[in-house]
């Protein structure tokens, strides 16, 4: 009788006998381990005809013009950057790519559409941190943010300016404090609607600060900066690339800026945190998304023009007069940012009982 020892010795005999092929790996799989083969085979061939397609489509693109989904107010930030990047992205590729302003219900109108799109890298959508924000303020919305988007790559960041009416008798944050806390819900900051990175800016401010002010929601940019130089309210959280020529006018008085370090715009003003309020950053930024089942050749494809485009020397100069700042990451960077972004606006909303109507 053969026991397993024998039939080990007899097999290690056969593999020294000359002229004997010992195989390993590469004989004909049996059972368990064949159908394990036969299944990575099979994956490895779908991951190469994947990536052929994927390069052959993105050699393809674009083969007609990309409409760039804009959800806000015309003439605002985001409308901006996206104009500017639309030539930029028609130069490189060789295609118009438009930009459709779809304003409304803060943000959610022509972001909504955006994620109805065909994921195919005809339809893109301009986003800023006002959709971050939206992801715990607006909880009923139609679309959630990562689950029907992919990221594509950030654009640009600015910070904000705090301004106030001339009139109104503070020239500091500090003496803008103390007036807040001996008119308790006097004081009123406008904002281009709930929910958008000057509404939560303020709400940041009133929370951190321990002041009591009045938000006033406008369906724009727009109409609050006019209503603020009209003196119809007494604050406003803007940009400081669109804010920065009514400072230096005078219609306005700027009280600080709202990053982490003096804007290179506005380097003769103090940060909010530098001046009272210790850790106070509030920053606005614009990115690009595209619906859910992109192919992701396209969408590093994407990535890869908006990176050059933004740190093209003569870009990152001009932009930089103007308070903006260049961002750059690949599509995994800018997905943990979101992500981060997210839940930073969700504990300000918490803290803060902002809500989508004020």
């Amino acid at each position: 009788m053969r026991t397993k020892t024998d039939a080990g010795t007899d097999s290690d005999a056969r593999a020294r006998a000359p002229g004997h092929r010992l195989r390993v790996g590469w004989g004909r799989p049996r059972g368990a381990r064949h159908r394990r083969w036969s299944r990575l085979s099979s994956g490895c061939v779908a991951l190469c005809l994947a990536l052929g397609l994927g390069v052959a489509v993105a050699q393809d693109y674009p083969r007609r013009p990309v409409r760039l989904i804009v959800p806000f107010a015309a003439a605002g930030t985001a409308d901006l950057y996206a104009r500017f990047l639309a030539t930029r992205l028609q130069q490189a590729l060789g295609q118009p790519f438009i930009v459709d302003d779809r304003p409304g219900a803060g943000s959610l109108i022509g972001t909504d559409a955006a994620a109805k799109s065909a994921p195919d890298g005809y339809t893109l959508l301009v986003m800023s941190n006002a959709h971050t924000v939206n992801e715990s303020l607006i909880r009923a919305k139609p679309y959630q943010l990562m689950r029907d988007f992919v990221p594509v790559a950030p654009i640009v960041s600015s910070d904000l300016v705090l301004v106030a009416r001339n009139g109104l008798p503070v020239k500091s944050v500090a003496e803008l404090i103390q007036l807040a806390r001996e008119r308790p819900g006097g004081l009123t900051y406008a904002s281009s609607g709930p929910g958008t990175p000057y509404h939560l800016a303020g709400e940041l401010f009133k929370a951190m600060a321990g002041v009591p002010l009045v938000h006033v929601p406008y369906k724009g940019s727009a109409g609050a900066r006019s209503d603020l130089l009209a003196g119809q309210v007494d604050l406003m959280f803007d940009s400081v690339t669109t804010m920065r020529e009514q400072v230096r006018a005078g219609k306005v008085r700027a009280l600080a800026t709202t990053g982490r370090d003096r804007s290179a715009v506005m380097p003769e003003l103090p940060t909010v945190a530098q001046a009272g309020v210790p850790h106070y950053e509030a920053t606005i930024w614009v990115g690009l998304m595209a619906p859910r089942g992109t192919p992701a050749a396209i969408v590093h494809l994407l990535n890869l023009q908006l990176s050059r485009i933004v740190t093209d020397p003569d870009v990152v100069k001009a932009w930089q007069t103007e308070g903006g700042v260049p961002l750059t990451m690949d599509e995994p960077a800018f997905e943990r940012y979101l992500t981060a972004d997210i839940a930073k606006w969700a504990r300000i909303v918490k803290v803060s009982g902002a809500t989508p109507e004020q």
